[in-house]
């Protein structure tokens, strides 16, 4: 018990500043995009960041997810078949169809294994995309990546493990200082989320020293809660449990949190193949002059969308 209140009783002198400056950054109706690599598309599949955030505030808040795994700045990943131009093209136009009030963009974690040489570029495009994603009402938070845990990394030769974690972390440095500077530069709320990783003294947070695991989501998802509605979830929401089995069935013996946290998880699924459909290449890309007459269901995810996020509302009251 005294474990859960030492880092309670941290996180919060940590979160300080961050809290202070967004007690009320989410507001009423506000829709939340979510933007960037493994850190943001994992996020879907667990769900815990929404949930507590969710839980946290007073007011209708809405989420979509639009993370893809191994993403940067400059959208190599969403470029598929496409140069990355395009998928830099096709992610704005996504946004813009979202038009979100919110945009959490979590980058910079693939782009420090660039070391300190592309800082400067990262910076350049990052703030390009925040240029070419604002609207005058559209409100901006940047994520720092955690640093990598060497002890949680696979494998028995600790000598190259240590080595390329201590290497990593120090590149880590150059970057986290760049979002620093965005964010102070563009107004932007800025959450580091390696402060709550590194006061974590329980079970490890990541799969391989880098990705978060649902025990990683739910640690960082106090520290993005509080940074985001000046308040906590972490008496609701419970620890994942070690080797737990999360279903995305409904389940009526579940608590109405974990009610809530799969209702979510199962909204997240459709959103995901809403703008990430499997047959994306029939229906919009090189191929679609086979399929893409198609192409007009995919809006039907929208309503099933809503109609989750309808239920989550009436859950969380």
């Amino acid at each position: 018990m005294s474990l859960r209140i030492h880092f309670a009783v941290g996180l919060l002198l940590t979160t300080l500043t961050a809290t202070t400056q967004a007690e009320s950054f989410l507001k009423n109706g506000d829709r939340v995009v979510l933007l960037g690599g493994t850190l943001i598309e994992r996020e879907q599949v667990e769900g815990y960041w929404e949930t507590q955030i969710t839980l946290a505030t007073p007011h209708n808040v809405t989420f979509r997810n639009l993370g893809w795994s191994g993403d940067t700045v400059w959208c190599e990943s969403r470029g598929m078949f496409d140069p990355p131009a395009a998928g830099y093209a096709r992610m704005l136009n996504q946004v813009g169809e979202i038009n979100p009030t919110v945009i959490i963009l979590g980058y910079g974690g693939s782009e420090a294994f660039h070391g300190p040489l592309g800082v400067e570029s990262f910076k350049i495009q990052c703030k390009k995309m925040i240029a070419e994603l604002r609207t005058p009402e559209r409100r901006f938070v940047l994520l720092t990546p955690q640093p990598m845990a060497v002890s949680q990394i696979p494998g028995r030769d600790r000598g190259p493990a240590e080595e390329m974690a201590a290497r990593y972390n120090e590149y880590r440095e150059a970057y986290v200082t760049a979002l620093r500077e965005i964010a102070a530069e563009e107004q932007a709320l800025l959450i580091d989320l390696a402060e709550p990783v590194q006061k974590w003294t329980g079970r490890p947070l990541t799969d391989n020293g880098i990705t978060l695991n649902a025990l990683g989501y739910w640690v960082t998802g106090q520290a993005v809660t509080s940074a985001l509605t000046g308040s906590s979830a972490a008496d609701k929401v419970k620890e994942p449990e070690l080797l737990s089995v999360s279903p995305l069935g409904e389940n009526s013996q579940a608590s109405s949190t974990e009610q809530i946290r799969t209702l979510i998880r199962h909204k997240n699924e459709l959103v995901f193949h809403r703008w990430r459909p499997q047959n994306f290449t029939y229906l919009f890309g090189f191929r679609k002059h086979e399929q893409g007459n198609n192409s007009v269901e995919i809006p039907q995810f929208d309503p099933l969308v809503e109609e989750l996020e309808l239920q989550i509302a009436a859950l969380k009251k």
